[in-house]
């Protein structure tokens, strides 16, 4: 039963609303500090300083293990799950201890596996330009308050107050990478999420509401073309163009696409950056593309990849290199998916909060867990809107609502 409130002597919906009211304050407050520690991809002194503050502020719970990259820092916490007599015996004989004090009864049960993402889109800097923090009414903004630091404050409230009440047990993953399509930690999430029970994804859901069952797959590709310098006026027959064989190449990859379309499949493919050449009196030794392709289900993605990978030079000499940077599969909803949704939905509607889902274009970790053949549910972020663009900006009262959604979700 994933719903706390279909089992005995645990949180009611009414406890759960009203904890997660009691708590908005200081949660909120956290959310602040996590948006002020600008945490953009790749910078390891900032991975450094955000995950050491969410160490800190699950160590309380759990166990908390860093785990050190070029790109900085990913998190793995565990959670013990306590059983209610446990938790009864721990809050009659421990009055006023610590929240980790009902440990004795912890589940050996598989956890639920919480992922989630510390890094963002956003440079150092965007707080004082182009992305302040504010709050208007219900909206705030900020950057990587949507996606997704608000949602890694929502786990966290929910496990807390669960501190000293029968919980499931739970496992969080906190990569460093996800923005840029996880290259470090894909396998650790797979890993842990074959070690559990059901998996849970804290990215933003959509802007209704829904939840996300099935995503698009995404994977990035360089490709690279190695050719000859020479004088472009002296001696150009001595050079090879890399960039006239990059623009000959990127005409091939339309061309697949385009073929792709008209046998019935379906992908998206975006030239995201061209790199190459240094004078205009030189002619390029060295030119490459960043390309970015969606896929929506499994047969068109192994086609249009094998194909990329099969593409030869159009000049003699001329060499190609096609390099997959990161790939996240296409994600396509099972029974299982479906099932681990209905017992959200559950929950939501217990708290008087109807709850939707159904698949996603965009493609986040969820897409590695779910094509793992493990029961995912991505979405668990509160509403909101504008990730990766200058409008970002989360509910407050949705960000509420979710902490008490998830803190039923939790619940025994």
């Amino acid at each position: 039963m994933i719903c706390g409130t279909s089992l005995g002597g645990t949180v009611t919906p009414e406890e759960a609303t009203t904890l997660a009211a009691a708590a908005r304050p200081s949660a909120f407050e956290r959310v602040r500090t996590l948006v002020g520690i600008e945490s953009p991809t790749g910078d390891r002194a900032a991975s450094e300083r955000i995950t050491a503050l969410i160490a800190d502020w699950f160590a309380p719970l759990g166990e908390v293990q860093r785990i050190e990259v070029e790109a900085g820092v990913h998190l793995v916490i565990d959670v013990p799950g306590v059983d209610a007599g446990a938790a009864a015996e721990g809050a009659a004989g421990s009055a006023g201890a610590a929240p980790d004090a009902g440990r004795a009864g912890a589940s050996t049960e598989a956890p639920l596996l919480v992922v989630g993402h510390t890094d963002t889109v956003w440079p150092a800097g965007t707080l004082d330009g182009e992305l302040p923090w504010s709050v208007d009414g219900d909206t705030v903004t900020g950057p990587g308050v949507f996606d997704m630091k608000s949602g890694i404050v929502v786990a966290l409230t929910a496990l807390e107050l669960l501190a000293d009440r029968p919980r499931r047990p739970v496992r969080l993953v906190l990569n460093c990478d996800e923005e840029i399509g996880s290259p470090s930690s894909a396998e650790l999430v797979v890993a842990e999420a074959r070690r559990a029970s059901a998996v849970i994804a804290f990215e933003s859901p959509h802007p209704d509401g829904a939840l996300k069952v099935g995503r698009a797959g995404s994977t990035r590709v360089r490709l690279a073309v190695h050719g000859r310098s020479a004088h472009a006026a002296l001696d150009p027959e001595a050079g090879i163009s890399a960039i006239d064989e990059l623009v000959d190449q990127l005409l091939a990859v339309r061309r697949i696409v385009d073929d792709t379309h008209a046998a019935g499949g379906r992908v998206l493919c975006n030239i995201g950056t061209i790199t190459g050449g240094t004078r205009a009196n030189v002619v390029p030794d060295e030119a490459a593309a960043e390309i970015g392709l969606r896929f929506f289900d499994g047969d068109t993605e192994e086609r249009v990849l094998t194909a990329l990978a099969g593409l030869t030079p159009v000049r003699a000499g001329a060499r190609l290199d096609v390099e997959t940077l990161s790939r996240r599969p296409a994600w396509a909803a099972t029974d299982a998916d479906r099932a681990l949704l209905t017992g959200l939905e559950a929950c939501a509607s217990a708290l008087g909060h109807p709850l939707g889902g159904r698949p996603a274009a965009g493609a986040g970790d969820a897409n590695l867990t779910g094509a793992a053949g493990v029961p995912t549910v991505d979405g668990l972020g509160p509403r909101g809107g504008g990730a990766h663009a200058p409008g970002e900006h989360m509910s407050l009262a949705s960000f509420e609502e979710r902490i008490a959604l998830v803190t039923l979700l939790f619940a025994r």
